[in-house]
C-alpha cells in the first residue's frame, strides 16, 4: 500500500558523495572491503594549494586508498582566471567548469574537495598582491574554518612560502596554510566560528610536499619520503594509474596524462610541528584507541573476516549492530564520521537501489515537478519497508520483493517564493578578488546541495536514512542513459542578445532583447531598459504580452549616445515587471560531455561601448583555436568574418581576405596547422596580413606547427598588472598610428592582465612595438612583434585581446584594427 500526498518543495542541506549528474554509483565487493578496512583508521590529511590541478593526485589517491586516511584537498580558488582549452568560457564561467572537473577528479582518487572564497584573478607575481586582492583575513578565516571542520592530523602544502612555486597564488596558499595551522588552534582567532558547530583544532604537523620540475629541484634526500607508486590489488590499479585518470579530468586545461606504473617517491619538508621520522602520522594514534573505543577494532575485523564477496548482504546484521554501538561514541566528530561510513556500507552491502528522477531538467516556482521514485531490493536483503520523505510529506512503498522495482510517481509543488537554483558563491555580488558568502555553513563546500529525497529504510530492524538527489534522467541514442541536475528557473527570463554592443563613431546601435516565459501566464509585463541620461533608447519601456509556456519574444531597439564625444562604456540593465513581481535574470547553461550540465543565473545586463574607430580592410578570415569571442567582436567593429577550416586554407581562397587572424592557442590545438604553413606564408608574401594570437610552448600545450616567416620563441613571460604603464618603442610605427592614433589612453580600462606568452629570441626582421613591466621587474618587449614579409605583414601578439574585446575596452578595439589594417602603401616601412 502507499499513501499519495501533495509534496512540497524543499532544498535539503546535506553532502553528496557523487555528483548529481552521474549515474547512480554502485560498488563492487572489493570496494566494499576497502570501505570496511577504512573503518579501523581514524586519521585525516588536508592538502592545500591555490588552484584546481595544483594537487598531486597520486599522493591523494595513496593517502585515501592505501593509508585509508580521510583525505581532503583545499583549493583556495576555483581556477576562474586560467585559460580554457575546450571553449570560450572565461572568469566565473570557467571557474564553474573547473569546479566540476575537480569534483570528477576526487570521485576517482577518493579525496574530498573544499574551496575558499578566493577568486582566481589571473596570474600573480607576488603573494602580497594575491592576498591584497582576496582580502587576507577573509581567506585566512576560510582556511581556518576548513581546518576546524575537517580536523586534519597532518596538513600538507603543495608550495613553499619562499616563491619557488612561481605564482603569487601558489606562495600565498602556503603562507595562509602556515598562518591557519596556528590560528585554527587559537580560540581568539575567528571566535565567531566557534558558535557554528566547530571547535579549535591543532594539527600535529605542517609539511611542504617538495618538487622537482621546471628546472627547480627542491627535493633533498634528508627529507621525509613516502612511496606512492604501490599497486592496490583490491582496486586493480596502482596509485599512478588512479592519479592519471584523476588528473586527466582537468580537460579545460589540457592536462590529460599517461598512466604511471612503478615506484614514485614523494618528498616532504617539515614546516611546523613535529617532524615525521618513520611514518606520516608519527605521534598520532590513528586506531580506535585515540578515542578510547578500542573494542571497535575487533568488531570491524570480525566483519571483514566473515565478509562474503558473493553475498555482501550477509554482513548487514553485524553492520547494523555496529551502527547502533557507534551511536554511543563520545567524540562527536568521529561518531559522525564513522556512523556515516557505516551508513554507506549498509546501503552498498544491501544492494539497495534508490532513485528520484524527473523527465524535465527545469522546474518553475508555482508549478509542479513530477518525480519518479524507485526502490529495488536487488539482493533480497532483510528490508521490511521504505519511505520517501520530502519536507513533511512521505510515501510508503509496498513490501520490497527481491530485485523488483517498486515505483511511485508523485507531483512536487514548487512554492512561488522559491529562488532560482544558483551556486552558493554566486548568490551575492562578489568583490573584486573574492566571492561573498554570508552563510558560514556553506563556506568551504565544493558546490551547492541539490534538491533531494530522504529515503528511510528499515534494514535488519534498524532504521537507516539515505539521501538521494532529484535528477533529470533521459536516454541519448548514442550516449545511453544520462543523468543531469534539476534546476529551479524563474517564470520569466530576459536578457540582451549579446554581452557587448559597440557604438562605432557615435552611430546608433541596434540592441536586441530576448524574453522567455517558462510557464503559462496571461499577465502583461512592462519591460524596461535601464540606462543613464547619456544613452537614449527607442521603445522604452515596452509591453511583453505573455501567454503559454515557452513563449518567446525578441525586440530590437536603437540605443544612441547623447552628448558623448569620447570613449565611453556603460552597463545597461534590463528589467520586467507585472506589478507584483520583478524579473531581471537569464539562465546560462554550460555543457560538456565530461562534466554535469551547469546552469546558473546572470543579471540581465550588457555593456554599451562608444568608441572612435577607423578600419582598413573589410574581409577577415578566422582560424579557431581553443575558443574565444574575437569573431563576434570583429563583426561589431564592422568586419565581415569567415571561419576557416583546414580545407579552406588554399592560396587561391585566402587571396580574398584582407587579414587572417588565428584564435588563441590555434597552433596548440590544431594539429593540421603545419599542413597549411606554406599557404599562409604565401598569403602574407602576396600582401596579406596574418595576426597570430598567443600560443603556449610547454609540455602541456606544445606548438604543433611552424608559425612565422622568421624565427622566434614563445616564452612564459607575461605582464600581470592590467594597469602597467605601456611605453611605445617605435612611436612612429604604423601599428600605433594607422588608421587609429594609439595613445596612453588606449591602455586604460584593461582587465585582469596586459599580456601573456611573450615572444623572445626574435629574428632581426621583427619590430618590437611595446614595452611594459610589472612592479619591481625589468621591462619586457615581447608582447607585440611585427615583421614585413614580401608584400604583407606578420604579427604575433601576447596582448590579451581575447579578454579585452569581449569586455568592451575601446582602446583594444582601435589597436586590434591597426594590427589587421591592410593598406601596404601606408603600412609597410
Amino acid at each position: 500500500m502507499f499513501r499519495k500526498l501533495l509534496l512540497s518543495f524543499l532544498l535539503f542541506h546535506s553532502s553528496f558523495l557523487i555528483s548529481s549528474a552521474q549515474s547512480p554509483k554502485t560498488y563492487t565487493s572489493a570496494e566494499l572491503l576497502l570501505q570496511l578496512k577504512k573503518l579501523n583508521v581514524l586519521g585525516s590529511v588536508l592538502y592545500i594549494a591555490a588552484h584546481p590541478d595544483d594537487e598531486i593526485t597520486r599522493l591523494l589517491a595513496y593517502l585515501a586508498n592505501e593509508k585509508l586516511y580521510r583525505t581532503g584537498y583545499l583549493s583556495l580558488t576555483r581556477g576562474d582566471g586560467g585559460q580554457n582549452l575546450i571553449g570560450d568560457e572565461q572568469g566565473v564561467d570557467l571557474g564553474l567548469i573547473r569546479t566540476q572537473e575537480l569534483l570528477a577528479a576526487r570521485r576517482i582518487d577518493g579525496a574530498e574537495q573544499f574551496f575558499s572564497r578566493a577568486f582566481d584573478f589571473g596570474f600573480s607575481k607576488s603573494p602580497e598582491e594575491a592576498m591584497r586582492f582576496w582580502g587576507h583575513d577573509k581567506i585566512l578565516s576560510d582556511v581556518v574554518w576548513v581546518i576546524r571542520k575537517f580536523r586534519p592530523d597532518v596538513i600538507i602544502t603543495r608550495f613553499p612560502t619562499t616563491g619557488e612555486g612561481g605564482h603569487g597564488h601558489h606562495t600565498a596558499s602556503a603562507i595562509l596554510a602556515g598562518e591557519a595551522f596556528d590560528a585554527a588552534a587559537d580560540p581568539a582567532k575567528f571566535p565567531e566560528q566557534l558558535t557554528q558547530g566547530v571547535t579549535v583544532w591543532q594539527a600535529k604537523r605542517l609539511l611542504w610536499n617538495t618538487f622537482n620540475f621546471g628546472g627547480n629541484n627542491t627535493q633533498r634526500e634528508d627529507q621525509f619520503k613516502l612511496e606512492c607508486g604501490d599497486y592496490n590489488p583490491i582496486l586493480g590499479k596502482s596509485y599512478g594509474e588512479i592519479a592519471a585518470a584523476s588528473r586527466s579530468q582537468h580537460k579545460s586545461q589540457g592536462f590529460g596524462v599517461p598512466a604511471q606504473r612503478g615506484s614514485v617517491i614523494e618528498y616532504f619538508k617539515t614546516i611546523k610541528g613535529e617532524a615525521p621520522v618513520s611514518d606520516l602520522m608519527d605521534g598520532v594514534d590513528v586506531s580506535w584507541n585515540r578515542i578510547n573505543e578500542s573494542h571497535f577494532t575487533a568488531a570491524v575485523n570480525k566483519i571483514m573476516e566473515k565478509f562474503d564477496v558473493q553475498h555482501p548482504e550477509r554482513s548487514l546484521s553485524s553492520l547494523t549492530k555496529l551502527y547502533k554501538e557507534a551511536a554511543g561514541i563520545n567524540d562527536t566528530y568521529w561518531r559522525t564520521v564513522k556512523q556515516g561510513t557505516i551508513n554507506d556500507l549498509v546501503e552498498n552491502c544491501s544492494g539497495l537501489f534508490m532513485d528520484a528522477t524527473t523527465s524535465t531538467q527545469f522546474a518553475v516556482p508555482g508549478d509542479s515537478l513530477k518525480i519518479n521514485l524507485v526502490v529495488n531490493n536487488r539482493l533480497g536483503a532483510d528490508i521490511l519497508s521504505a519511505d520517501a520523505h520530502l519536507n513533511d510529506d512521505y510515501v510508503i512503498f509496498d513490501q520490497l520483493r527481491k530485485n523488483v522495482n517498486s515505483i511511485q510517481n508523485y507531483s512536487m509543488y514548487i512554492k512561488p517564493n522559491t529562488i532560482p537554483t544558483q551556486p552558493y558563491w554566486l548568490q551575492q555580488a562578489m568583490d573584486k578578488g573574492s566571492f561573498n558568502v554570508s552563510d558560514q555553513q556553506q563556506i568551504g563546500k565544493a558546490e551547492s546541495d541539490p534538491m533531494s529525497v530522504l529515503f528511510s529504510v528499515l534494514v535488519e530492524g534498524t532504521e537507516f536514512k539515505f539521501r538521494k538527489p532529484i535528477r533529470y534522467k533521459h536516454t541519448d541514442p548514442v550516449k545511453g542513459e544520462l543523468y543531469q541536475p534539476v534546476s529551479i528557473i524563474p517564470k520569466l527570463e530576459l536578457n540582451y542578445a549579446g554581452d557587448v554592443f559597440l557604438a562605432v563613431n557615435n552611430r546608433p546601435v541596434d540592441v536586441r532583447t530576448h524574453l522567455k516565459l517558462n510557464m503559462p501566464d496571461l499577465t502583461p509585463y512592462a519591460v524596461t531598459k535601464i540606462t543613464t541620461a547619456k544613452i537614449s533608447n527607442s521603445g522604452n519601456p515596452y509591453v511583453f504580452k505573455s501567454g503559454g509556456a515557452n513563449r518567446e519574444s525578441y525586440e530590437t531597439s536603437t540605443f544612441t549616445f547623447t552628448g558623448v564625444n569620447e570613449d565611453y562604456t556603460e552597463q545597461v540593465r534590463l528589467r520586467a515587471s507585472n506589478g507584483s513581481n520583478e524579473y531581471s535574470q537569464y539562465k546560462k547553461t554550460i555543457e560538456y560531455d565530461h562534466i554535469p550540465s551547469i546552469v546558473y543565473f546572470h543579471d540581465a545586463t550588457a555593456k554599451l561601448s562608444r568608441v572612435d574607430l577607423k578600419t582598413e580592410g573589410n574581409f577577415v578570415g578566422y582560424i579557431p583555436g581553443a575558443g574565444d569571442k574575437i569573431p563576434e567582436a570583429l563583426v561589431q567593429m564592422g568586419y565581415k568574418v569567415v571561419t576557416l577550416k583546414e580545407s579552406d586554407i588554399t592560396a587561391s581562397n585566402l587571396r580574398q581576405f584582407d587579414a587572417i587572424v588565428t584564435g588563441v592557442r590555434a597552433y596548440n590545438t590544431n594539429e593540421w596547422m603545419n599542413n597549411v604553413y606554406d599557404e599562409l606564408m604565401l598569403y602574407v608574401k602576396e600582401g596579406g596580413v596574418l595576426l597570430v594570437q598567443y600560443n603556449t610552448s610547454n609540455q602541456i600545450g606544445p606548438v604543433r606547427a611552424k608559425i612565422a616567416p622568421y624565427s622566434f620563441n614563445i616564452s612564459r613571460n607575461r605582464i600581470t598588472d592590467e594597469e602597467a604603464k605601456v611605453d611605445f618603442l617605435l612611436p612612429d610605427h604604423p601599428a600605433l598610428n594607422y588608421p587609429n592614433k594609439i595613445t596612453d589612453k588606449d591602455f586604460e580600462g584593461w582587465i585582469q592582465e596586459r599580456s601573456i606568452y611573450h615572444a623572445e629570441n626574435t629574428d632581426t626582421a621583427y619590430r618590437k612595438i611595446l614595452s611594459m613591466k610589472d612592479p619591481g621587474e625589468n621591462a619586457q618587449d615581447g608582447s607585440l612583434i611585427i615583421a614585413n614579409y614580401g608584400k604583407g605583414r606578420f604579427v604575433y601578439t601576447g596582448l590579451v585581446f581575447f579578454r579585452e574585446l569581449p569586455a568592451g575596452v575601446p582602446g583594444a578595439y582601435r589597436l586590434f584594427a591597426n594590427l589587421i589594417a591592410n593598406n601596404r602603401a601606408k603600412y609597410i616601412k
